[in-house]
């Protein structure tokens, strides 16, 4: 017969969670002392004290554990756990390492900290966004700027006729390479309306559309537009070097703009992706 102590170490737990174990109807003493005690264990407990040992090993709770030791469950049962334990562990080591990706990619980052205005990336899902818009096709980069200024105008006209408030200024960008810094693009141009009641224009050069929910790897930008091609070349860089690839259109969230003072810009970049 051995004592808590003694037991203990030939386990290699503590003491502590011996008496755990107890509490827990897990692995009771084989003879407890009525005058002190003191608990004793008896060496052919060592096996069940193994087995609770290895099944919080491989991430099993002690309620889990209690059922297994407890509720003579069946091997066929037992295997069925363990599967399900295996497919937990398979799906938190696939996050952790695109998780160890995404660190990757925030250290690649930094190496252009001393050119880039952007701030940190993060992976998330957008929120619901219902826009008036209107729409300029066969444009360059050099174009971009000109088209927001024609196209804005033509939105927030037909918005103010409607009776309805501009939100947001969003800009969403189309084009043969799936990115904004490739091809041939297409500019959807407008404003967040929410539920607001505007119809699409008579002359059918504003559309109301509801932009779907997607995931993207989004930054926020602040600054003029002279640095925003170098803020979403360090975006797509981000998301090739953690690991996604780019799909779909991507957006412009324009939160702030100061047409006189470029510092007080806040833009959201987001670019949608795929594992």
């Amino acid at each position: 017969m051995l004592n808590i102590g003694e037991f203990a170490r030939l386990g290699q737990v503590s003491p502590h969670m011996l008496r755990h174990y107890d509490d827990l109807g897990l692995l009771e003493p084989d003879r407890v002392d009525p005058a002190s005690g003191y608990r004793f264990y008896s060496v052919r407990q060592l096996e069940r004290l193994h087995r609770i040992v290895a099944l919080r090993d491989v991430g099993f709770g002690l309620e889990q554990i209690r059922q297994i030791l407890t509720e003579e469950i069946s091997l066929e049962e037992l295997r069925g756990m363990l599967r399900l334990r295996r497919a937990q562990i398979e799906q938190t080591v696939g996050e952790e390492q695109e998780r160890l990706r995404r660190v990757e990619a925030h250290l690649r980052a930094l190496e252009w900290s001393d050119t880039m205005e952007l701030q940190d990336v993060v992976i998330k899902q957008t929120q619901p966004i219902r826009a008036a818009e209107a729409t300029a096709g066969g444009l360059t980069h050099a174009d971009i700027g000109a088209a927001f200024g024609r196209l804005l105008p033509q939105v927030a006209a037909h918005l103010e006729a409607a009776g309805a408030k501009p939100g947001i200024s969003i800009g969403v960008y189309e084009d043969d390479g799936g990115t904004v810094a490739e091809g041939e693009i297409v500019l959807h141009a407008g404003f967040e309306i929410g539920d607001q009641d505007v119809p699409d224009s008579d002359s059918d050069t504003v559309h109301v559309v509801d932009l779907p929910v997607i995931e993207v790897a989004a930054a926020v930008y602040r600054g003029g537009v002279e640095g925003i091609m170098g803020a979403w070349e360090a975006l797509v860089r981000w998301i090739d070097d953690g690991g996604y690839r780019l799909v779909g259109d991507c957006r412009e969230l324009y939160h702030e703009w100061d047409d006189h003072d470029p510092s007080k810009n806040v833009m959201e970049l987001q670019q949608p992706i795929a594992r």
